[in-house]
């Protein structure tokens, strides 16, 4: 399975050792802010599963994060197909979710330009997207560092809110490969 590694981190297959921090990431409110809840253990370690599993099954996805020699799971970041139906689908997508204690300090950026890298690179991808809440600034200044672009005409209700759910509208990004 793929490895990606930058100057400063390693986008790895999960192993079993990961779902202990990602539940621990998975429960606390600060990590989850602009998602509808947090995680209890099951579901946490049931979403890990299902990383897990696409990332056997695709070859991409989101990978564990890992900084070498000093933390061996500091959340993830990586590639997916978009699991919804929206005007913008099918596509791919980028994303990241780290541990408090690894914010502010590139992580999120280092990691997702290896994963651009990897999806236009090798997986040979045309177009690569990321969503949010528009009240997501730090997620939305990892988008812009990456050169991902946004529309007010692409932006949409998440079809897996319901109508009214203060998180249901979405900005949409896109980046094109070079």
């Amino acid at each position: 399975m793929t490895t990606l590694r930058t100057a400063r981190l390693v986008l790895r297959p999960w192993t079993n050792e990961d779902f202990a921090p990602f539940a621990a990431m998975s429960a606390d409110p600060k990590v989850m802010a602009h998602f509808p809840s947090t995680l209890s253990r099951a579901e946490s370690d049931a979403l890990a599963a299902r990383i897990s599993g696409e990332i056997e099954m695709q070859g991409f996805g989101f990978w564990a994060l890992e900084l070498p020699g000093a933390a061996p799971f500091i959340g993830f970041t990586g590639i997916r197909a978009v699991t919804f139906d929206a005007h913008f689908t099918p596509a791919v997508e980028i994303g990241w979710r780290l541990a408090p204690a690894h914010w502010g300090k590139g992580y999120a950026t280092e990691a997702a330009r290896a994963a651009l890298a990897h999806g236009f690179g090798a997986l040979g991808l045309g177009e690569i997207v990321a969503f949010t809440i528009p009240a997501n600034t730090p997620s939305r200044a990892v988008m812009q560092r990456l050169g991902m672009t946004h529309d007010e005409a692409d932006d949409f209700d998440h079809p897996a809110l319901p109508e009214g759910h203060r998180l249901r509208r979405h900005v949409l990004y896109r980046i094109a490969r070079a």
